[in-house]
């Protein structure tokens, strides 16, 4: 039986290029200058596709150069890059890889709130710049007796939950709903959560339905003492809103490991010496990313063994159809 044909859109580490050359036909888009010609002439063959953000989002003119399409298995727990409704009119099933970063996010997250609010990295530039021979550094602010918040309470947000617990700070949530079991109080709107808490932890799926849901009004209500950690997607934030809430003293300071156009950072966030930013690294240690990076490549082996994917996203789940012969 021939090996089924596969795509990858762009580069990924060795754990997954290895692993789908050995078990398939694949084909690397981003090797080819012209992309449109190479596709006419592979894209009825392809029915599967490993893809990532470095792509862009897979959308309708891709699928339809795919007619053939079984599956595309995403890199990341965020998969806004595929548009899953286009998928799911097409009986196309779309994974991603949850669960496997979920601790070296929430790791990354409790880092970056307390190098924000002790001021870590500016601390690191004051003594290599010489200015401690001239006086010690300023207080910073704290975390004891803060009052946390945490948008969207999924695998993440209960990881990074679980890890404050051991600050002895108050937390609450915010979500779509009340969780069942979740001891933390809830509070069933953005703008409540913002005014009873003075840190707010976004952590939150991207996409259409999360666009700006960080806004001013929201930002208005954390206040002059607050400070927002945006470890999700940089489009849950509106930017502009935010550089103006720092400046103006709305809020205190931000912590940010994502952006509404990444990699471009705005330089109004840039000069502004009291936020801390981050390159989306969140889930980037090399154990991670392997892990990720497997997950990509198991997803598609396995469904071409015919037991399905096996981390199905919700907007297309596996009904039990097994991959064409």
């Amino acid at each position: 039986m021939s090996k089924a044909e596969i795509l990858m859109t762009a580069p990924m580490m060795p754990v997954v290029a290895d692993t789908l050359d050995r078990a398939f036909h694949l084909h690397r888009l981003w090797e080819h200058e012209d992309r449109e010609a190479y596709l006419s002439e592979i894209g009825p063959r392809i029915r599967g596709v490993a893809t990532s953000t470095l792509y862009g989002r897979m959308e309708a003119p891709l699928f339809e150069r795919l007619p053939n399409l079984e599956i595309v298995s995403s890199f990341g727990v965020g998969y806004d890059n595929v548009d899953v409704v286009e998928a799911a009119k097409r009986n196309v099933i779309v994974t991603n890889t949850p669960d496997v970063l979920n601790d070296e996010v929430a790791d990354l997250t409790l880092g970056l709130l307390l190098a924000t609010l002790r001021k870590i990295p500016q601390a690191d530039r004051y003594l290599r710049e010489g200015r401690w021979l001239k006086a010690p550094f300023p207080l910073s602010p704290t975390l004891r007796e803060r009052n946390i918040g945490i948008v969207g309470l999924g695998r993440i947000g209960k990881a990074i939950a679980k890890r404050l617990e051991g600050f002895d700070v108050s937390i609450a949530y915010h979500g779509r709903s009340r969780q069942e079991g979740v001891a933390y109080p809830y509070h069933p709107t953005l703008v409540g959560l913002a005014e009873a808490c003075d840190v707010l932890i976004v952590i939150t799926p991207g996409g259409a339905g999360t666009r700006h849901l960080i806004n001013a009004d929201v930002l208005k209500a954390l206040g002059p003492n607050g400070v927002l950690i945006n470890v999700a997607r940089g489009s849950v934030v509106d930017e502009r809103a935010l550089i103006e809430a720092l400046r103006s003293g709305t809020i205190l300071t931000a912590g940010l490991d994502v952006y509404e156009d990444e990699p471009r950072v705005p330089q109004d966030l840039i000069e502004m010496e009291h936020v801390v930013l981050l390159p989306h690294i969140a889930s980037g240690s090399v154990h991670t990313r392997n892990a990720m990076g497997q997950l990509v490549a198991d997803n598609l082996v396995a469904w071409f063994e015919g037991r399905g994917p096996l981390t199905a996203v919700p907007e297309t789940p596996w009904d039990g159809r097994r991959s064409k012969p």
